[in-house]
């Protein structure tokens, strides 16, 4: 793999053209693990559970459309089934909504019945005629309508015309009973069906337009990418005026609130039960406008000490848009994750679906069929597979990461743009895979021991809803928030030592120690950042969803062909908030990344000669303006204003 020498002693903070390996045995332990989920979907294959999935089996161990070999104990097993190749339930409408299964018994037939089938005569003519019996084995075709066990072995009169599923061959009636009766209750919301049938119509009759507005929400998602580091700098600005306004006219309407309650209180004219309410009134209006009174003094302090720092916001995403510009492929990886995440996902739920139908034939002795199930230590398998569910994922969308840090890295490390690689985004992707696949396997773990807890106490929270205590509940809420609160933390300082690998190819532990030094000095800046900046991209998905819909209300509205449109126009809001937040948080990865190389360059280079910063001159600006009006030194300047502020607000 060509690694060199390890370089975890020398930090210099600028791109090296010499790399190394990084987390090898993580990535050796990721390999393995990988290995293993490949060894549980060839279980699956060599055991007979795929072929049971795709082809079918009956419910005495037979798997349809080839050969089976006897199970002991049961006497229909065992049977040479190569001319009938589809699965037939003889009470299709027989569900276990509990178990998620047919309760029904099932047969492989060479043929599902075409044409309703009223009588068991029909039942017979059609088992002579076309080779396809329906009833159970034991029953020949012959005494269908006179064996005594033709109520529970045959099928239940009248037999729906069924129609065989492609790939899974199962034979599933085309009339909607059966649907009915499983969706009960959710057809009850909808029990007008001429209701539903304009809904399904007003879909089917505005697809055109459903796709034109899609294609909307898209032009409108690359558009505001490349705008909206134009208007940022009004935008920060309104909203930090409209949080300081709102902040104190909230609180000064709270305490007009409470001086005209107690003014009314004095005046005597309430009568005794009147005057409770009203003391109660006031009470509470005197606890919310304290309330409300700290919480502005916080925000005014904090927006006060942060003043300087919007601006970096600005100028940080001023600079992500011309990165954009130089590097336009950024934009298509949301693309490329997404398709790798789904074929990832239809694998995964493939061999989930195979491991259901594994496992050994146990008879059951209440009913004698056949039901295959998988013995204790095999169980496992299905949490083994589960957890690679989440660690596969969030390695996918680590490599996503890694791959904008190291293309936006390139980009601000590179004092002549012209002498940049031809393709950034492929270069760091092959730089991704050739030395840092291991940094990404253990980031990737690290989000998975937290995400696994968070995940059962929210399942075990589910089950047990209605039925634990106020205490239980309280604990379970505070423990699933405090995990997804720690979640977040993590994947935050992921992303920077992803950032921090791409630069020095230091392993994840020296990048995250690294990373985390570098935002901690900085700690107001990335508070800026990840408040105005964060708030101003929701603000840009609200306005992409905003602008979709009025387009999608002129346009459905002018469409009146139908009277029904909100499910269409749901179907497009929906999209649009998912492309547009593909987009922007593409966008957002990119303002952190360059925040981190912006924090870095301020700290070790000062623009003397031998030191020149590599930044943009948007930033170079701010930083020159931020000497010219007398702010602290960088690194410094956060810790004392932290230290300020802390003092300030005890003070107050």
């Amino acid at each position: 793999m060509g690694c060199c020498s390890s370089t975890e002693g020398k930090q210099d903070w600028k791109p090296l053209e010499e790399r190394c390996c990084t987390d090898i045995p993580w990535l050796i332990i990721f390999s393995l693990f990988s290995v293993g989920m490949m060894c549980i979907c060839g279980f699956a294959i060599a055991t007979g559970a795929a072929s049971r999935l795709i082809s079918g089996y009956d419910s005495y161990g037979n798997t349809c459309g080839q050969k089976n070999t006897k199970i002991e104990g049961v006497d229909l097993s065992g049977r040479d089934q190569m001319e009938n190749k589809y699965v037939f339930f003889i009470d299709p409408c027989n569900i276990d909504v509990i178990n998620r299964k047919f309760r029904s018994i099932a047969l492989c037939v060479s043929m599902c019945p075409a044409t309703e089938l009223k009588t068991y005569n029909d039942l017979k003519s059609f088992a002579l005629n076309n080779g396809s019996e329906l009833c159970s084995y034991d029953i020949t075709p012959t005494r269908y309508t006179s064996h005594s066990d033709r109520f529970t072995k045959c099928p239940k009169l009248p037999v729906p015309p069924s129609k065989s599923v492609p790939v899974f061959h199962r034979c599933f009636p085309m009339d909607t009973t059966c649907i009915a009766e499983f969706a009960q209750g959710f057809v009850t919301f909808v029990s007008d069906n001429s209701v539903l049938h304009r809904v399904i119509a007003g879909v089917m009759a505005s697809k055109e337009i459903i796709m034109g507005l899609c294609l909307l929400a898209l032009a409108l998602s690359l558009i505001l990418m490349i705008v909206i580091r134009y208007i940022s700098t009004v935008l920060v600005w309104i909203l930090t005026a409209l949080v300081v306004i709102g902040s104190i006219g909230g609180t000064g309407v709270l305490w007009w609130l409470y001086v005209d309650h107690k003014n009314a209180l004095s005046s005597n004219t309430q009568s005794v039960f009147g005057k409770e309410v009203a003391a109660d009134n006031v009470k509470a209006l005197l606890v919310f406008a304290i309330g409300a009174t700290i919480f502005t003094v916080i925000i005014l302090l904090i927006m006060f000490f942060m003043r300087k720092r919007v601006a970096l916001t600005i100028a940080l995403f001023h600079v992500a848009g011309k990165v954009f510009t130089h590097l336009p492929l950024l934009a298509l990886q949301p693309f490329w994750t997404f398709i790798s995440l789904m074929l990832f996902w239809v694998y995964w739920i493939a061999v989930l679906l195979f491991l259901g139908t594994a496992g050994s034939p146990i008879r059951n002795n209440s009913t004698g069929l056949v039901e295959y199930k998988m013995k204790e230590p095999l169980q496992y398998m299905v949490w083994y597979h589960a957890v690679g569910l989440i660690w596969i994922s969030e390695f996918i969308l680590a490599f996503q990461q890694m791959t904008i840090a190291g293309a936006v890295v390139t980009y601000y490390f590179t004092r002549n743009k012209s002498q940049m690689p031809l393709t950034p985004i492929l270069s760091s992707m092959l730089r991704t895979l050739r030395y840092h696949m291991g940094t990404l396997a253990k980031g990737a773990f690290i989000i998975t021991l937290v995400k696994i807890p968070r995940l059962i106490l929210t399942y075990i929270h589910t089950q047990l809803k209605g039925k634990e205590n106020a205490c239980a509940r309280c604990m379970l809420k505070t423990c699933v928030c405090c995990l997804w609160c720690l979640e977040k933390c993590l994947a935050y300082l992921n992303q920077n030592a992803y950032t921090a690998t791409a630069i020095n190819s230091t392993s994840f532990c020296t990048s995250a120690r690294d990373a985390f030094m570098i935002l901690v000095e900085n700690a107001l800046r990335v508070a800026a950042i990840n408040t105005m900046g964060d708030f101003v991209l929701f603000l840009g998905k609200v306005l992409v969803v905003s602008c979709t819909a009025f387009a999608g209300i002129l346009a459905l509205n002018y469409q009146r062909d139908y009277t029904v449109w909100v499910l269409p126009l749901f179907i497009v809001c929906i999209f649009a908030f998912l492309v547009a937040h593909c987009f922007l948080s593409v966008f957002e990865n990119v303002v952190d990344v360059l925040f981190l190389c912006f924090a870095i360059d301020s700290k070790y280079n000062d623009g003397s000669p031998g030191k020149e910063f590599y930044m943009d001159k948007a930033l170079m600006e701010f930083v020159e303006n931020s000497k010219k009006m007398g702010w602290l030194k960088e690194g410094q300047g956060d810790r004392r204003e932290m230290k300020s502020m802390t003092r300030g607000g005890s003070s107050a």
